[in-house]
């Protein structure tokens, strides 16, 4: 009995030994760092950085700074006559106009003009404005008032339908009336040959009085449900106002987080300060 008890012992122990150094082994080759996938995986954030880095940073040229200006390598003397040219009310709508205005040289239009990112509404304002006086007034000598405009007149227009007239409708209606053409634009469905086909019929007329909604004193709940105005933009507007207090002009709108900048014109065209 004590011949196998001491037996029994010993190959107890040779197996516990053997076990633990098989573990230790297998646990050790758990761990072994795997130097090539890791260089590979470096690599491949290294090529990320670069490309991110690398990908144009466009911008409207409508709202340079004046560090952003001497970053592309604008003169102060360039830069003024922008900021001029804006404070005038007026827009850029093209690279030829960027340069009349600012006088850049060519070499740095060249450089700064691919970069240029337009509005959708910019390209269509070249459009009609790039249309002679005579050709306006003889487009609109028996044009309708859009404003008064039925359901029923409207589908009288090709391309338009009833649920098309109902849209309209409901986006003057929430408006207040439209105070510019281009908005018609900014209805939801209404593609671009059909506006054009609507513009050859009717047209705003100012008939409408448009009750301004007050930046400074709107409730929460008249911004929040002005049309042009996502949730975004509302808080947004809330938020400054609550920070720096009254909004004493238009430009601070440039300044407000998520503000519909394409529209700023528009916009501003229902709201008083």
């Amino acid at each position: 009995g004590i011949f196998f008890l001491l037996l029994f012992i010993f190959l107890f122990q040779i197996l516990y030994w053997s076990l633990k150094y098989f573990d230790i082994n297998n646990d050790a080759s758990l761990f072994i760092e795997d130097l090539e996938f890791q260089d590979k995986l470096s690599e491949a954030i290294d090529l990320h950085e670069i490309k991110k880095s690398q990908e144009p940073a466009f911008f409207n040229p409508n709202f340079i700074s004046d560090y952003k200006g001497y970053a592309l390598g604008l003169s102060n003397e360039e830069i003024d006559r922008l900021h001029q040219y804006r404070k005038a009310k007026k827009w850029i709508y093209s690279a030829h106009e960027f340069q009349k205005i600012t006088l850049v040289s060519d070499s740095l239009l060249m450089k700064l003009s691919p970069l240029f990112k337009f509005p959708e509404w910019a390209n269509k304002q070249k459009v009609i404005g790039a249309k002679t006086k005579q050709q306006q007034f003889s487009e609109k000598k028996n044009l309708n008032d859009i404003n008064l405009a039925t359901e029923t007149e409207l589908q009288r227009v090709y391309g338009i339908g009833e649920k098309l007239s109902n849209r309209i409708i409901r986006f003057r209606t929430r408006l207040g009336g439209f105070v510019s053409n281009q908005q018609l634009f900014h209805v939801y469905g209404l593609e671009d040959n059909v506006v054009k086909n609507l513009l050859a019929q009717y047209e705003v007329k100012g008939t409408t009085k448009i009750s301004l909604i007050d930046i400074n004193t709107a409730s929460s709940k008249v911004i929040r449900e002005f049309i042009y105005f996502d949730r975004e933009a509302a808080n947004g507007i809330l938020r400054y106002r609550d920070s720096a207090g009254i909004i004493k002009s238009w430009s601070e709108l440039e300044k407000i987080e998520n503000f519909p900048l394409d529209k700023i014109e528009i916009i501003k065209l229902y709201l008083s300060l």
